[in-house]
């Protein structure tokens, strides 16, 4: 149970905590810089990349506390599972809401190129616009809540699943994936702000929704981890099935959006740069 507790507070302060400073950043500025949140996105996706790849589904395949490998067939199937469930829910929330916001056309390309259209604020703010009836709003703020929440619920699974693998709570990958999630989310944080805020809404009420928007990453943590501490198999299982959530969130979502940002190599070598860190901290 302490165990639980310290890991839903450490992911509590990478999700609530990093969106919630996003947010605040919002209130008081209102802007932000396409190019250093682009760098930032693709930095630490690569560091993400490097654990999960390096660190999380090697230790699927030999857990530190079994005696033999598990099966390959097991680990794929995970993966491909992971990275199909998110697909899938994304898409699902892309089709209920891209007929509302038509920006899909020749000139744009298919998947998002903003952090408003990634997380559908941009939903939201066209029936505040329309100053449609609360029912509506309320609808659009629970597609966006739905939409942050399948980023948020595989990052804090990593989270979870990794500490559950390392049998250590507050160190270790999981400690550094809990740090780039949060920083991951300060971005993330403004994007939802500052619609709300330009909409009308009052900054304090606009920051509370969107520091609460960061909470899905402390259930997927508690069950990334919960799932990992039941044995062997279920440790793999885990493990598996976060990194295929994972990968899909870094190679579907955020790292086209990086890229549609800043349109230049930079990004590329901040991916690498980014998993070069991610091995000196897993071997260094």
């Amino acid at each position: 149970m302490n165990e639980l507790l310290l890991i839903a507070g450490i992911t509590a302060i990478a999700g609530i905590g990093g969106t919630g400073l996003g947010g605040v950043i919002g209130a008081l500025f209102r802007k932000d810089s396409s190019r250093t949140v682009s760098l930032l996105l693709s930095f630490a996706s690569g560091v993400m990349l490097s654990i999960v790849c390096f660190d999380l589904v090697l230790d699927a395949i030999q857990p530190d506390n079994a005696l033999s490998q598990t099966n390959i067939f097991i680990i794929l199937i995970c993966i491909a599972l992971g990275v199909l469930v998110v697909y899938g829910l994304n898409y699902i929330i892309d089709r209920r809401t891209n007929c509302e916001v038509p920006h899909i056309d020749a000139n744009h390309p298919e998947t998002a190129d903003a952090l408003d259209e990634l997380i559908h604020s941009d939903h939201l703010m066209v029936h505040m616009e329309k100053k449609d009836s609360k029912k509506s709003l309320f609808v659009a703020g629970i597609v966006m809540v739905c939409a942050i929440a399948l980023h948020n619920v595989p990052e804090g699974m990593t989270i979870g699943a990794s500490m559950a693998s390392e049998g250590t709570v507050g160190a270790g990958s999981g400690m550094v994936l809990a740090v780039l999630i949060g920083l991951h989310n300060i971005p993330e944080g403004m994007s939802v702000a500052v619609p709300l805020i330009s909409g009308g809404m009052r900054k304090f009420k606009a920051v509370l929704i969107t520091a609460s928007s960061g909470a899905p990453t402390v259930i997927g943590a508690i069950f990334g981890y919960w799932l990992g501490d039941l044995g062997p198999l279920s440790l793999a299982v885990s493990l598996s099935l976060a990194s295929g959530a994972m990968l899909y969130v870094v190679f579907g979502e955020i790292l086209p959006q990086a890229i549609l940002m800043y349109r230049s190599k930079l990004p590329a070598f901040s991916v690498v740069f980014g998993m070069l860190v991610g091995l000196m901290i897993i071997y260094a």
